[in-house]
């Protein structure tokens, strides 16, 4: 049959194709909406049941006491989440709730814990905050998926205890780690900071007198002994002076009494040399090399002066001069003693002053030297302090966390058996599958009508061919058209009547016990 043309598609037309074709559209529609109507009225039905869980923050201003779990709360709840629904947990709960009864024992643990998986739902509340306009979490629910009223609200609230004691665990591991970590490196931070102090105290104490604090008493004491050096040489002059009067006064009255004069003395010789060593020493320093070769020369004269005072002592045994001539040789011999004590002081203060020098002279290196000690103490004190600090801030908080003043869970609304199923949506299914068996029942006119090469209009067969059309005859039915009408009729029906049936078999059979069509439709809503 030629495609009618667009001038005589219309109502009449359409009436025309209905009249013709409507038992298969209402066989279609009849037969596709009552396999709807099974599969939907088979489908089993899942309930849900939600608990809701309360974010409670720190009960104790962060201002007092800062809080050693600092990770996002939102980031601990997914971490949490991972941790419950790991499969050592839900095959617990799977076992000891007996969940699932018609998949254990011929589908693996694994892929139960799997369906458990998809059948639990995680879902965040937060509100927008002003300032940052990130959105914080102040709760959460957790709803789990089945088929038993009870078992689920029984499995939901399960988790949730699960949830709670896993974050209060989480937190309290955390904390005392923490604490025990902190601990840990102050005791070590502890021990270097005692090291590095008995370093600089031994250091202190091996270089006493060095330290750049005590250049200032050195200097006095240096300007002190400079002070005793020059009272020392003072002396030693007018000892020297004294010694040759005393030795002036001898000669005299050796000559007075007729002694023979004598070269002169090893001790005259030195009180020349002292003389001399004075002038050097008011014209040059100490360290000039006449005045160190006259000191060479005295030192030789002092050791003959001691043996001679010896002899000289040992000759007054014998017969005795006059008393004057004694008397000047003992007070010869007491200057002697007093110039022998003096050089021996002037000895030991030049011997002491060389080491004030010294000490001032290293000060500048032991400073250096103290202050990289100084700093490496300073330093590692300054981290110990902070160390400290922070540790006593880390026992704080964990004693919060043990006593449950810090960011909890508390369950708001516990999960209560459903009353009515969640899915699936029976009536929405109803509706979607009337548009379908509308829709099917439309396409199978169109198909009917395409398939069909009859001729039911004069108009359809001047249209197909160009012989003009003389007239046309009326079907006249007969009794054998109607006795055959009646036997396809009756046919017809049972075949509508065994189709509804297999139809409605086939649906029941398809949706009996099948979660994945209801999980399905209720994705395809939302």
């Amino acid at each position: 049959m030629t495609q009618r043309p667009s001038q005589y598609i219309g109502t009449d037309y359409a009436l025309d194709v209905w009249q013709r074709r409507k038992y298969i559209a209402i066989i279609a529609f009849v037969i596709s909406l009552a396999g709807i109507v099974a599969i939907t009225l088979s489908l089993p039905n899942l309930y849900r049941a939600t608990a809701t869980v309360l974010v409670e923050r720190q009960q104790v201003s962060e201002a007092f006491v800062r809080p050693s779990v600092t990770a996002e709360l939102e980031t601990r709840i997914q971490t949490i989440d991972q941790q419950v629904r790991s499969r050592t947990r839900l095959s617990g709960i799977i076992t000891s709730l007996g969940l699932y009864p018609e998949l254990r024992g011929s589908v693996p643990m694994d892929d139960i814990v799997a369906i458990m998986n998809r059948d639990i739902d995680l879902g965040l509340k937060g509100v927008e905050q002003a300032a940052t306009g990130r959105s914080a979490t102040i709760a959460f629910t957790l709803s789990y998926i089945g088929r038993d009223p009870e078992k689920v609200a029984e499995v939901t609230n399960r988790l949730v205890d699960t949830y709670i004691q896993q974050n209060s665990e989480s937190r309290e591991r955390q904390s005392s780690r923490t604490a025990e970590f902190l601990k840990q490196q102050l005791t070590d931070l502890k021990r270097q900071v005692d090291d590095e102090e008995r370093r600089s105290s031994d250091f202190k104490l091996r270089h006493s007198g060095e330290l750049p604090e005590q250049v200032e008493v050195n200097l006095a004491a240096l300007e002190r002994l400079n002070t005793q050096l020059r009272l020392n040489s003072e002396y030693q002059i007018r000892a020297i002076e004294r010694r040759e009067r005393l030795q002036q006064q001898l000669s005299e009255m050796r000559t007075t009494v007729g002694l023979p004069d004598q070269p002169p003395s090893p001790a005259a010789q030195l009180v020349k040399l002292e003389q001399e060593l004075v002038e050097l020493r008011r014209k040059f320093s100490d360290r000039h090399p006449n005045v160190i070769s006259a000191r060479a020369d005295i030192d030789d004269l002092r050791a003959r002066v001691a043996r001679s005072s010896e002899a000289t002592a040992a000759a007054t045994d014998g017969p005795a001069p006059p008393s004057s001539v004694s008397f000047t040789k003992q007070a010869l011999v007491q200057s002697d003693k007093e110039l022998t004590t003096l050089r021996s002081e002037e000895t030991f203060l030049r011997q002491v002053i060389a080491g004030y020098e010294g000490r001032i002279e290293n000060a500048p290196k032991r400073h250096e030297e103290l202050e990289r000690l100084s700093r490496d103490f300073n330093t590692s004190r300054e981290r110990y302090e902070v160390l400290l600090k922070r540790y006593e801030e880390a026992q704080l908080a964990d004693n919060l966390e043990q006593g449950r003043g810090v960011e909890q869970f508390r369950i708001l609304d516990s999960a209560l058996p459903p009353r009515r199923p969640s899915a699936p949506n029976r009536t929405w299914l109803l509706v979607m599958g009337l548009a379908a068996s509308l829709a099917f029942a439309f396409a199978a006119i169109v198909a009917a009508e395409r398939l069909d090469t009859t001729f039911h209009t004069v108009e359809d067969l001047r249209n197909y061919s160009n012989l003009p059309v003389v007239a046309a005859v009326r079907w006249i039915p007969t009794q054998n058209h109607a006795k055959l009408r009646r036997v396809k009729f009756g046919l017809v029906t049972a075949g509508v009547i065994a189709g509804l049936g297999i139809v409605a078999a086939g649906g029941y059979y398809v949706a009996s016990n099948n979660e994945q069509i209801v999980r399905m439709t209720a994705r395809g809503r939302g």
